[in-house]
This record gives C-alpha cells, structure tokens and sequence, in this order.
C-alpha cells in the first residue's frame, strides 16, 4: 500500500510528528507552503485571524499527486480551535483526488474536535486521528502503533 504524509507546520512541532509517521510507514513525505508568510510574531497573529476567517490560502506547487497513493496521512496545527488555514488549503485543492485519509493535528492544548470537523469539510470522513499536545510531540510522549495500523 502506498502513503503520503503531508503536513504544514509552522513552528516545526507538526513537522516532527510529520516526520516520525513517514519513517514508521515509509511514505513520501510533502510539505505544504503558503505563499502567506506566517513566520514570526506578525505571521502568528495573521495566522491566527486567517484561522478564525476559515480563508482559503494560496500554496506553492506540490510535489506529488494523491491520487497516486492508497493512504494519506494529512496534519497541520490548531489555530484558534481551527486546523490552520494552509491545511484547509490542501483539503480543498484536492478534495477529489483522495482516497482513504488520516488526520494528525497538533494543539497546545485544545481545539482537536473543531478542527478535526473542519477537515471532514473538504475530504472524507478520516479512517483514524490522532491528537497530540505540543508537549507530547517534544517529549515524544506518544505512541503511533494504533494510529498508523
């Protein structure tokens, strides 16, 4: 079976989370990039009033094409109880070209349930997630067995 993970992060928590799925799966790996800088102070408060506006935002061209693979991994950071709008991106420009799903998202503490909601918007009902805090992901305090199986 062929995966993908694709993932945005922004402050690289997600990306570590990312990076760990695609080792224990061995998938492709694809970095979402807005074309919205949303690095540093002023890309956090952007960040965070483009996740409550649920706005759609431009993304660098991708790597690969998810019809090509059987499983996709897809997992971003929350945003003001929102998954973060590159993610959001993602899910729309491709809303018809994924087959069987799964969701990672990575919070400071809350908003998994909403944000989870809002990926469904633009895909299919995921086959699992998985919800993990900042402090889960840096300790590595978690265990990915039953999520990717």
């Amino acid at each position: 079976m062929k995966s993908l993970v694709v993932y945005y992060s922004r402050s690289n928590i997600t990306k570590k989370l990312a990076e760990n799925i695609a080792s224990m799966t061995n998938s492709d790996i694809e970095e979402i990039k807005p074309k919205v800088n949303y690095n540093g102070k002023l890309g956090y408060a952007r960040g965070i009033k483009d996740g409550r506006s649920g706005k759609i935002v431009e993304i660098e061209s991708l790597k690969y094409n998810p019809q090509d693979y059987d499983i996709i991994y897809i997992g971003g950071p929350v945003w003001a109880s929102k998954v973060a709008n590159p993610v959001i991106s993602y899910l729309k420009l491709n809303e018809n070209n994924l087959k069987d799903v799964k969701f990672f998202l990575t919070a400071g503490g809350s908003g998994f349930d909403s944000s989870f909601k809002q990926m469904e918007e633009f895909s299919k009902k995921p086959l699992k997630t998985l919800a993990l805090t900042t402090k889960e992901v840096k300790k590595e305090e978690y265990d990915l067995k039953d999520f990717i199986d």
